[in-house]
C-alpha cells in the first residue's frame, strides 16, 4: 500500500508539472486580440494619437490590444477638417504602411468624427479595408454642430472668431501630439458633422448606413464588414472633468438618448453590437484617464472583445 501510495504521489505531481506548464504556454502566448489583418485606431474631432509621446487618445487600449496578440496602428489625422480630407489623410497613411510592412487590408475603428473619416476610405478604397467600426460614431449628424451653426451663421462674425479660435486649438493639439504637418479646418470638421453636411455625405458613402430610421445597416459591402458600438449616458461619474460640459450638451437632443454629443440612432452602422452602453462619449475611448461609472463595462475590455470577434470571424 505504501509502494501505491508512493506511486500516486509521483504521478500527481507530474500531472502538475504538466497543466502549470501547459497554462504557463497559454498564459505567454495568448493570441486572443491577434486578428488576420491590424487594427488601426482613428480619433475624432480635436483628438490625437499620442499627446507628448506618452498619453494616448484611445486610452490604455493599443497596449492591451497590443498585448494579446493585435498589430495596432493609430492614425495621424487632422485634428479638425472635414470627413473626406481627414479620409484620404488616413488613405497615404495605409498606403505607406502596406508598402513597409506589406499588409493587405486594415480593421478601421473610428471614434466619433473618426467614424465618417473610416467610412470614407472603405468606400473609395474597399480593397484596402477588412472592416470599419464606428465608435460613437456622429453617422447622421449631432444636434450640437447643428446648434453652433445657429449660434454663429455662416459668414457671420461670430463665426469668423469662433473658427479662428477652434483652428487654433486644433493646431495646438496637433503640435502638443509631435505632428504639425496636417491642415486644419475647424469649419469644414463642423459642416462634416452636422445634419446637412452628414446627410450630403451618406448620399455619396453609403454603405453600411441603415435605411430605417434607428436600424442597422447592411453587414458586409463590397466586402467590408461594418460594426457599431456606443454609449448613453452623458453624465457616467461625476469626478470625470468632461461630464459637466457632456451633460450640459446632452440637453440638446431633446429627450433622445445619447452619449453627449451623439444620439443613440445616430451611431447606427451595419451590425450594431451595442448601442447603450453606460458611458459618455469620451468614456467611449476610456476618457478621461478611465474614469467611468461604477459596476459598468471596462471599454479595454469591450475593445479587446471586438478584436476576438474580428479575429473569429477570419478579420
Amino acid at each position: 500500500m505504501k509502494k501505491s501510495h508512493e506511486s500516486w504521489v509521483i504521478v500527481s505531481f507530474i500531472i502538475l508539472i504538466a497543466v502549470s506548464s501547459s497554462a504557463n504556454a497559454f498564459w505567454w502566448n495568448n493570441n486572443y486580440t491577434k486578428t488576420k489583418h491590424p487594427i488601426v485606431l482613428v480619433h475624432g474631432l480635436f483628438g490625437f494619437d499620442q499627446a507628448f509621446g506618452i498619453y494616448n487618445y484611445f486610452y490604455r487600449i493599443p497596449g492591451e490590444l497590443a498585448d494579446d496578440g493585435a498589430t495596432v496602428y493609430i492614425a495621424d489625422v487632422s485634428a479638425a477638417n472635414s470627413s473626406e480630407m481627414r479620409g484620404e489623410q488616413l488613405l497615404s497613411q495605409l498606403e505607406v504602411i502596406k508598402a513597409i510592412y506589406g499588409h493587405q487590408k486594415f480593421n478601421l475603428i473610428g471614434h466619433s468624427h473618426g467614424a465618417p473619416t473610416i467610412r470614407y476610405v472603405a468606400s473609395v478604397r474597399p480593397d484596402l479595408v477588412a472592416s470599419v467600426t464606428s465608435v460613437g460614431g456622429p453617422n447622421t449628424g449631432s444636434p450640437v454642430a447643428d446648434a453652433v451653426q445657429t449660434v454663429a451663421p455662416p459668414g457671420s462674425f461670430t463665426e469668423a472668431v469662433l473658427a479662428s479660435l477652434a483652428d487654433a486649438l486644433a493646431t495646438l493639439i496637433e503640435a502638443v501630439s509631435g505632428s504639425t504637418g496636417q491642415p486644419q479646418d475647424a469649419l469644414a470638421s463642423l459642416h462634416s458633422l452636422s445634419s446637412v453636411g452628414a446627410d450630403a455625405f451618406n448620399q455619396a458613402y453609403p454603405e453600411g448606413m441603415p435605411t430605417t430610421y434607428c436600424g442597422e445597416g447592411a453587414y458586409q459591402v463590397n466586402g467590408v464588414k461594418y460594426y457599431s458600438f456606443s454609449g448613453t449616458r452623458p453624465v457616467s461619474n461625476v469626478i470625470d472633468i468632461s461630464d459637466a460640459l457632456l451633460g450640459l450638451s446632452s440637453l440638446l437632443f431633446i429627450g433622445e438618448s445619447n452619449d453627449g454629443l451623439v444620439g443613440r440612432c445616430s451611431s447606427h452602422l451595419g451590425r450594431v453590437l451595442r448601442d447603450d452602453y453606460p458611458w459618455n462619449h469620451g468614456d467611449e475611448v476610456n476618457q478621461v484617464l478611465g474614469i467611468r461609472g461604477l459596476f459598468t463595462s471596462n471599454p479595454v475590455s469591450v475593445y479587446r472583445a471586438h478584436a476576438n470577434r474580428l479575429k473569429n470571424e477570419g478579420l
